[in-house]
């Protein structure tokens, strides 16, 4: 049975579907998107393997997805760094190697680096008396680089800042973990060398035709894994509040970055802050509902959101917690486990208010419609934006 909030929500959807999309004849439109491809494998050094071998279907579906959608700009998250040439690997033996019916990919750039995942700590993170477990590294991973991401693009790419050993505890009034005690989950020693990125969050200066755009990517952990403490939560909530507080002149002041430079982006500054979020605006377990600490900032542009119909129809066919939710379902992003999560919105692509934004979608097909038969490949969709410069 479709609930009334629901029908509302699918109609809302159908209204905003029905625009056609923008065609790309005015070169001033440019398309960002975001795609969490889970490709975070298990071994490490098999997604190089995939990508060498040019004939992997998991590959093969998201590049399919990624060329049907056809973005200027593209952040992947879970795409695991084990050597610097893995983004061109995924360049040339898929995304330019069977270029759609659309047109050709034409990707000519592509980066991606070092994270905090799998890296050894050194310290016992969860205090249970072990020591280079996934849990005891920086960013929660079986081996460096796993659940890692890269950026590909048609325009020239520079890696401006990594903020890959900020320390969480040289953030103003940051969130705490607490015990019932009130104390921190964290023990002190551990909390100030504690780095706040589980992955890293990168700056990329993006040269469109002379024009700069700053591209602030991330992946934050998610909110759940964790116990009353909400320690996972907790830091999913600072790793949102980084990009809040980096592209106000005014509340970026103590941040620094992995070369020691503090501060954050210059008044004006075009960015767009593009990532799985892990945090959905009204549903979930992310504290405090953190990513409205970006969709509600004065200098971001979110006044579009992304739909889809196939996020509808996959919210009435699983049911489940899907049924208690209270966002609108034809905005998610992501396909969970209906008993304990449900689907909601957890990718984003949102540019800066001084720049306009003219179309946005999600990629989440209907059954029966091209392109349903590749989503499998993840339990997220590609989140598109398009903006005018």
């Amino acid at each position: 049975m479709i609930k009334p909030r629901q029908r509302i929500w699918q109609i809302i959807a159908s209204l905003l579907l029905a625009a056609p999309l923008l065609s790309f004849a005015d070169d001033n439109i440019i398309r960002f998107a975001t795609f969490n491809i889970a490709m975070g494998l298990e071994t490490r050094g098999e997604l190089i393997k995939r990508l060498e071998s040019g004939d992997d279907e998991g590959l093969k579906k998201a590049a399919a997805i990624i060329q049907q959608i056809d973005p200027d700009v593209l952040l992947i998250n879970e795409f695991d760094w084990y050597q610097l040439d893995s983004a061109l690997l995924f360049i040339n033996n898929y995304l330019n190697k069977h270029p759609a019916d659309n047109g050709q990919s034409d990707y000519l750039h592509g980066l991606n680096g070092a994270v905090n995942t799998g890296m050894n700590s050194g310290l016992d993170m969860d205090s249970n008396g072990k020591l280079d477990e996934p849990q005891d590294a920086w960013g929660f991973g079986r081996f460096p680089g796993q659940f890692a991401m890269a950026v590909f693009s048609r325009y020239p790419l520079t890696l401006e800042r990594s903020f890959r050993m900020f320390k969480w505890s040289d953030m103003p009034d940051a969130m705490q973990s607490s015990n019932p005690d009130g104390s921190n989950w964290y023990p002190e020693p551990v909390y100030k060398q504690l780095r706040l990125s589980s992955k890293n969050h990168w700056d990329i200066h993006v040269d469109i035709d002379g024009q700069s755009v700053h591209f602030l990517v991330s992946h934050p952990t998610p909110p759940v894994f964790d116990g009353p403490d909400d320690h996972n939560g907790a830091r999913n909530h600072d790793e949102i509040r980084l990009w809040a507080d980096y592209i106000d002149p005014a509340r970026a002041g103590y941040i620094y970055d992995d070369s020691g430079k503090k501060g954050g982006l210059a008044a004006g500054a075009k960015f767009v802050i593009a990532g799985d979020l892990n945090a959905d605006p009204v549903d979930g377990a992310s504290r405090n509902h953190a990513v409205n600490q970006l969709l509600q900032h004065p200098l971001i542009n979110a006044s579009c959101v992304p739909v889809s119909e196939g996020a509808v129809e996959a919210n009435e066919k699983l049911g489940g917690k899907n049924l208690d939710h209270k966002g609108n379902p034809a905005a998610d992003t992501g396909q969970f486990n209906s008993e304990y999560a449900g689907n909601m919105r957890v990718d984003y692509v949102l540019p800066s208010a001084n720049m306009k934004v003219v179309g946005c979608g999600v990629f989440w097909p209907e059954e029966g419609e091209v392109g349903h038969e590749w989503i499998d490949v993840s339990d997220h969709r590609l989140v598109w934006v398009d903006v005018e410069l």
